[in-house]
């Protein structure tokens, strides 16, 4: 196997692991609900405080690959994400497992905290755009099947025995990341004060982040609620069919790994923006309560939303300076899982006290505003380069 094939199997592999970890809980939360009388906001906090302690913690963890390398803390992260995965349906208490779900978030974090800095080590600027959409698909794969094992075991096994199940996939994967990932160059021990403040100051990457925040708070926050819709009335679908609405996540897989190709056609501008019109055109579509045209619209909607997530995340690692990878790419980690944090919970919030045209109206808005800022960062760098230009 070649170096390069190594690399994007490693890397695949820990982001089927991760992702498949990170939101098992997801096609189980009506259970959780029941189980511990919960509203759909309670249930949420289960993939809510994950991702929230995921990007408290990403930052941390960047900052210390700065020091230990990457491969250590990618490593680590695999690794650890699997043995809290064991532990979550263990937990007695509804507060206990969120107690576990938090720590199994900062133990995740140092895959996506680093990945995108690890390949940009490793495989150079310029392949950097390419590998990027590649971990995407890999990564799009994971949540796709650690939601479709968690959603079709609960029948069987119940919600406990559905999150066994996806840590079981989770070990399988990670174990094959311990054993092909290759070590990177070590980093140059830059500041990583000086570093996070670069990453701070560039409008152009300061859009990518308000992407990140607002496009993954949006698109978690309707499937955080898809289960609660499809399941009631007037769908009133079994969890197990209700779960095939994370098969759209196949479309995600196949849009991501070919932004570069949409970028390279388009610029990145007018695809981000494009891909981020289609990702509200999707959420429209599953207004009405009609199965089809909610099925059309999670394919779609899922399907730009990747897009534009490969396009965005490739975006700050190619503007990233040399002395900053490590923490540019530990903020777009950041304010991707904030989003999901605060967006999924949010979303969820609406849901349960408004109703579903209420949640794809604020995600809407929330995709305007993600737009709007694509459009101003991207006038601040033009806007720069004519200044230095005529200096």
């Amino acid at each position: 196997m070649t170096s390069t094939r190594r690399v994007k199997t490693a890397v695949a592999a820990a982001g089927i692991s991760s992702f498949a970890l990170l939101y098992a809980p997801q096609p189980v939360l009506p259970q959780l609900a029941a189980q511990y009388h919960l509203d759909p906001g309670g249930a949420a906090l289960a993939i809510s405080v994950a991702t929230g302690a995921l990007a408290v913690a990403v930052l941390p963890i960047a900052a210390l690959s700065e020091v230990v390398g990457r491969r250590p803390v990618i490593l680590t992260s695999v690794t650890a994400s699997v043995v809290f995965g064991l532990l979550v349906p263990l937990m007695p208490t509804y507060p206990a497992l969120l107690v576990v779900r938090a720590l199994q978030g900062v133990a995740i974090a140092g895959f996506p905290g680093v990945a995108a800095a690890y390949l940009a080590e490793r495989l150079g600027r310029a392949g950097v755009a390419a590998a990027v959409g590649a971990m995407i698909a890999g990564n799009t794969i994971g949540g796709m099947l650690g939601r479709l094992a968690s959603g079709f075991t609960e029948g069987p096994f119940g919600w406990r025995g559905a999150l066994f199940v996806v840590a079981g996939v989770g070990a399988a994967c990670s174990a094959v990341t311990v054993a092909t990932l290759p070590p990177s160059p070590r980093p140059r021990g830059s500041s990583v004060t000086r570093g996070l403040l670069t990453a701070l100051s560039r409008p152009v990457l300061l859009a990518q982040y308000a992407v990140a925040l607002l496009a993954m708070g949006s698109f978690v926050a309707l499937y955080n609620a898809a289960g609660f819709r499809l399941t009631g009335s007037p769908l009133n679908l079994s969890p197990a069919i209700a779960s095939l609405v994370f098969l759209a996540y196949a479309t995600g897989s196949v849009s991501s790994a070919a932004a570069g190709r949409l970028v390279a056609r388009l610029g990145r501008r007018r695809a981000l923006t494009g891909a981020l019109v289609l990702t509200a055109a999707g959420a429209a579509l599953t207004l009405p309560d009609a199965l089809p045209l909610v099925i059309a619209g999670f394919l779609l909607l899922t399907c730009a939303f990747f897009a534009a997530h490969a396009v965005a995340n490739g975006w700050a690692a190619a503007e990233a300076p040399e002395e900053a990878r490590g923490q540019v790419g530990g903020t777009y980690t950041a304010s991707y899982y904030l989003g999901s944090s605060i967006g999924g919970a949010a979303g969820a919030w609406v849901y349960g006290h408004a109703g579903w045209p209420w949640l794809v109206a604020a995600v809407a808005l929330w995709l305007l505003l993600a737009i709007a800022a694509v459009g101003a960062g991207t006038r601040a760098r033009v806007g720069r380069q004519e200044l230095v230009s005529a200096g």
